[in-house]
């Protein structure tokens, strides 16, 4: 027996199987048991966030005040956003990173396994805590997902200092998530996979997991300073203090700008291994991608201002933060440009898992068009605070970041079952999701265009017939996300069995062992296969 086999052996107890019943998912350290919460957190989390904007869109979809109070929609908009991006995409990337890290390194678990149960077991807590908001006195955060000051301060309801504290539970969590991510890539590789040999998605994992450590601490730091403001007498953002609400901005964009490049890094990653599975390619430039993602990485901490373009910036502030901006669009086209010359001449295939990866490149292209809109300083005066800039987040956020996870999760679902999806169902799913994202989104530009401002619970009858469609759109995304959960519930519970090489064409040390993957994997380090050599 060798040292890994024995070492593996103690650390389970002697036996190479799940230990039964609640205990298994309370105590586990298996990367695989792990990334499987993480995902069906993320799902549950999907739910109840979309749930919340499925009652926005019925509240806007006629003028006038019909659902609910314009306090409790204000509610809603602030608890949407903080579930969606800390509660749903997070987590999901988290997920898919636990799961196939190891697996893509021949690593026979993650760094830092104990650490690891520790901060999934920290997020039920943390949303527990967010969620119970909603039924205190003064009701749930009313002020944005932003939660500006003084609204989030002097105006705030009671409950603030329970968000605050899941705040704290949160990024505790995804630094600890960065931490065993950096340490398992950096030291557990396979016998001869060099950096330049990793796999793309675990490349973007390990720039992410850096940035979650930059910037998490920086939400630390501006949510402490509101607890200050609140309950200990300091006036950071109040000005009849001396403070400033302007700082608020300046130190929660220095971490939410990262924070929107934290949740599509990975997705980039996804993408650049599921399309060369489908146009069974080589990726055209991987050096070219991974240079691009750390610029792109690195640039996301110069650009922050371009959210407060309208706050008084001087003038060559302006500039700066404009030209930064635009220039975030030269890796990222890089990046796209890599994907069409991967597809280009490839014996392409359509199965689920490439419809998304298709829909994300074209959708999520969009989505940085509307950016350099943004970008522009003068302009943005005008679309600044309005539903474009909404329309603009979500063509980023939800072609983007969601679509990669659903492309990820069908396309190793197959290595996590042992079985092939339903491809009608899956095909389905994408139709519908990919009509109604369009549907919902599409509409908000020319209406932000037009001047209607966002997180608003009325507007004038003009902007009547966009919202009503946008509403009905929305809708036929979010109730088609039952047959996504339908399909993942079906592959789990039986269907065709896959092969260890579940999708022809697909490459790398996943796809080397069974299908469903063993619980452990990798007792010794395994051989590269030649394709990686």
């Amino acid at each position: 027996m060798s040292t890994l086999d024995t070492t593996m052996a103690t650390e389970t107890g002697g036996h190479h199987g799940p230990a039964k019943g609640i205990g298994r998912w309370l105590f586990t350290t298996n990367h695989k048991d792990i990334g499987s919460m993480y995902l069906w957190f993320s799902l549950l989390m999907f739910f109840l966030g979309g749930c919340m904007a499925l009652m926005i869109r019925a509240e806007l979809f006629q003028p006038g005040l019909q659902l609910v109070e314009p306090g409790f929609f204000n509610q809603m908009t602030t608890m949407h956003g903080l579930i969606m991006v800390f509660g749903a995409v997070m987590p999901a990337f988290v997920g898919l990173a636990n799961w196939m890290v190891p697996m893509m390194i021949g690593a026979p678990d993650m760094a830092l396994p104990r650490m690891n149960n520790w901060s999934f077991w920290i997020l039920p807590f943390a949303f527990a805590m967010l969620v119970s908001t909603l039924f205190m006195d003064g009701g749930a955060p009313n002020f944005g997902w932003t939660f500006y000051a003084p609204l989030s301060t002097t105006y705030a309801p009671p409950s603030v200092t329970y968000f605050i504290f899941a705040v704290h539970m949160m990024g505790i969590s995804s630094i600890m998530g960065a931490i065993n991510i950096i340490a398992t890539i950096l030291n557990m590789r396979a016998p001869g996979m060099t950096m330049m040999k990793l796999p793309l998605f675990c490349w973007t994992w390990l720039i992410t997991a850096f940035l979650l450590i930059a910037v998490m601490p920086v939400l630390a730091g501006v949510v402490t300073m509101m607890l200050m403001d609140i309950h200990f007498g300091t006036s950071f953002f109040d000005a009849a203090g001396g403070g400033d609400p302007v700082l608020f901005q300046h130190v929660f964009w220095f971490f939410g700008h990262p924070e929107v490049y934290i949740m599509i890094l990975p997705a980039f990653g996804i993408i650049s291994q599921i399309i060369p599975t489908f146009a069974r390619k080589r990726l055209f430039g991987y050096a070219s991608m991974v240079y691009a993602t750390a610029s792109i990485a690195i640039l996301s901490f110069l650009v922050w201002a371009h959210h407060m373009f309208t706050v008084g910036l001087p003038l060559a502030g302006e500039l700066f933060f404009m030209f930064a901006t635009m220039l975030i669009a030269v890796p990222t086209g890089v990046k796209v440009f890599n994907w069409v010359a991967t597809m280009f001449r490839g014996s392409m295939t359509f199965e689920t898992p490439m419809l998304f990866a298709l829909a994300f490149v074209v959708l999520f292209t969009i989505g940085g068009f509307s950016g350099l809109m943004l970008a522009i300083a003068p302009v943005d005066f005008q679309y600044h605070d309005t539903y474009f800039v909404v329309a603009h987040f979500h063509y980023v956020l939800v072609p983007g970041a969601v679509f990669a996870i659903m492309a990820g999760v069908y396309y190793w679902l197959p290595k996590w079952t042992g079985h092939m999806l339903n491809e009608r169902m899956g095909r389905l799913h994408f139709w519908l999701s990919f009509i109604g994202v369009n549907v919902t989104f599409f509409p908000m530009h020319f209406i932000g265009l037009a001047g209607m401002p966002r997180r608003i619970p009325d507007y004038a009858l003009q902007f009547a017939d966009f919202n009503m469609v946008a509403t009905l759109g929305a809708f036929l995304f979010g109730f088609s996300q039952l047959v996504f959960l339908w399909n993942v519930i079906a592959c789990v519970r039986g269907g065709r069995k896959a092969e260890a090489r579940a999708w022809e064409g697909a490459e790398g040390l996943e796809w080397e062992v069974a299908s469903p993957a063993p619980y452990h994997t990798f007792a010794t380090p395994p051989k590269l296969p030649e394709s990686l050599r």
